[in-house]
């Protein structure tokens, strides 16, 4: 990396004291003790403990994994729901000196393999009802020693084909609550998330506990949380700590909820917890809050969501969704950016009040963009000459970024040297813009962009206009080889259920004709029952081009 870095006078600060995740927790049993945590069981039912109960278990879980003989740097695999051990496993893995490995319980078996084996996990925390994902590539795991269920039935009434497994209450059972935690590099790894692995096998990256500490800060401060708070963590805590916020619930002493298991299909749970246990603060992708929203419309009574802020990442929100909710007693969705390899934040959407003249609709607009670079990163936007873009909110290139929380390279990865710049920037592949008042734009992944006759479109803000129309549910565009313009874009769309089938290509394209030139609309429009998803959620564009790959050319 070529910057330098300048030694000052000698400060008298306590800089020897390390940021550790446990301080997190022990601030948290002794100065809010009695905040509650809420978690939903398999069977419906809600558990309910609070910060000091929590704590203690978290000291006996410590005491089990010295006697499983875990030692600092021991990669410990952890599938699991949003739930409140996996909360405890965070803390008592990585308060050991140990490194959570996030398992995505969505990746292939075979990504999967390769994630336990290049980490060289040595034991494995799994729920009895993802037991089956484990068992299917048990056989090809070399380090794991042993497994220990998540389950609150009698291990002896589970049947699973593993060797050396033992229980998690029974474990804890067996060990005393008091415990003295080491003080650790702040430099050490807490926790490790692979990548999706979409372009090749997935990358390591590793968390430090510096990173993760500053990071659970910079949450608490920029979406203002506090002790008022009531945070449900609604994003999988198994890929990008589901992106750091409920870590930031203790350290504000605010009261935490977790969801347990739910799909797609039913995002009703999340709905009726936010109501029942009074939530201020959610997180989320566009593809469980819009689920959400329409439940939330078929309710006789609409609920009062006033003073809620939901942060929705991974895809740009659709305004119909972000109006839907503001609806619903001025709710607010926060837009915000980033990636696994950005722990993940790196920008958030607040409108600056020193922004003058803007129309309620040039606001709506605005909060679309992923935001406003956070205080401690440094952002660049390379465009195709190597050289910053102008800030006109128009030219186009790559979004670059570091900072104490950005990863500096993959674990044990070669990719590393092709993925960061000279000045150890990381290389995010998104296109983007950044405007005259520094809100920063993705406007496409690279290999996204859809290149025709020579110009660029926005597959991302065409999906966005087209679930505008009030009968689509979801949408997605791609770019596709065409015989005369290199690319042109084709759109799959979901149509909402209960909707009529008389909803035409016609009828989705004049709905977005006056937002976009006519060259920039898609070709043709296919109606299908469901759009493929990548293992952390999000359009799987790569399988739709796979599989409409010849629909522009003919074999």
């Amino acid at each position: 990396m070529n910057y330098s870095i300048v030694d000052g006078c000698p400060s008298t600060s306590g800089d020897n004291y390390p940021l550790n995740t446990s301080s997190i927790i022990r601030g948290a049993a002794r100065t809010y003790p009695e905040v509650e945590i809420v978690s939903r069981k398999t069977d419906g039912t809600l558990f309910r403990y609070n910060y000091g109960q929590a704590y203690k278990r978290i000291q006996q879980l410590a005491n089990t994994l010295k006697k499983l003989g875990v030692k600092p740097g021991d990669r410990i695999g952890v599938m699991e729901w949003n739930t409140y051990r996996h909360f405890e496993l965070y803390f008592a893995i990585s308060g050991i000196g140990a490194v959570v490995l996030q398992m995505n319980l969505r990746l292939s078996p075979v990504d999967l393999a390769y994630v336990v084996n290049h980490s060289e996990a040595r034991f494995i925390f799994v729920s009895d009802t993802l037991l089956p994902l484990i068992e299917a590539v048990a056989g090809e795991l070399s380090t794991v020693k042993g497994f220990v269920v998540i389950t609150d039935k009698d291990l002896n009434d589970i049947k699973t084909s593993l060797t050396s497994v033992q229980s998690y209450e029974a474990l804890l059972e067996e060990s005393p609550a008091g415990f003295e935690w080491p003080m650790i590099n702040e430099t050490s790894a807490y926790s490790a998330c692979y990548t999706s692995g979409t372009t090749g096998k997935p990358k390591g990256v590793y968390y430090s506990h510096r990173c993760i500490y500053l990071h659970t800060m910079l949450i608490a401060y920029s979406f203002q949380l506090g002790l008022s708070d009531v945070i449900m963590q609604t994003v999988p805590m198994f890929h990008g700590q589901g992106w750091g916020v409920w870590l930031s619930a203790p350290l504000v002493g605010a009261k935490l909820v977790f969801p347990g298991r739910y799909t797609m299909e039913t995002t009703d749970i999340l709905v009726d917890l936010m109501i029942s246990e009074k939530v201020t603060f959610n997180c989320g992708a566009p593809a469980i809050f819009m689920p959400m929203l329409n439940y939330i419309r078929t309710l006789p009574e609409k609920p009062d969501f006033t003073g809620l802020r939901m942060v929705s990442g991974a895809t740009e929100p659709p305004l119909s969704m972000m109006r839907g909710y503001y609806d619903l007693g001025r709710a607010k969705i926060i837009h915000a950016y980033g990636a696994t390899e950005t722990t993940p934040v790196v920008t958030v959407n607040h409108f600056k009040p020193t922004i003058q003249g803007w129309t309620q609709e040039q606001e709506w607009k605005n909060q679309r963009k992923q935001g406003l670079p956070v205080v401690g990163l440094d952002i660049k936007i390379i465009g195709a000459n190597g050289k910053p873009v102008p800030a006109d909110g128009e030219t186009v290139g790559e979004l670059l970024v570091r900072g104490p929380w950005i990863t500096a390279s993959y674990h044990n990865d070669p990719r590393t040297e092709d993925c960061f710049d000279d000045e150890g920037y990381w290389k995010s592949g998104d296109a983007g813009t950044i405007g005259e008042h520094g809100y920063v734009k993705i406007t496409d992944r690279f290999k996204d962009v859809i290149k025709s006759g020579g110009e660029w479109i926005s597959s991302i803000d065409l999906e966005n206009a087209i679930m505008g129309h009030k009968d689509v549910k979801e949408a997605c565009v791609v770019g596709l080889a065409h015989p005369k313009w290199q690319e042109r874009p084709l759109a799959l769309v979901v149509l909402r259920e209960g909707t009529p089938g008389t909803v035409t290509k016609e009828d989705i394209l004049a709905s977005i004709g006056e937002q976009f030139a006519k060259w920039q609309l898609p070709d043709d429009v296919v109606f299908v029952k469901e759009i493929p998803k990548t293992s952390v959620g999000k359009l799987d564009k790569k399988a739709v081009r796979k599989e409409f790959e010849h629909f522009f050319v003919k074999e």
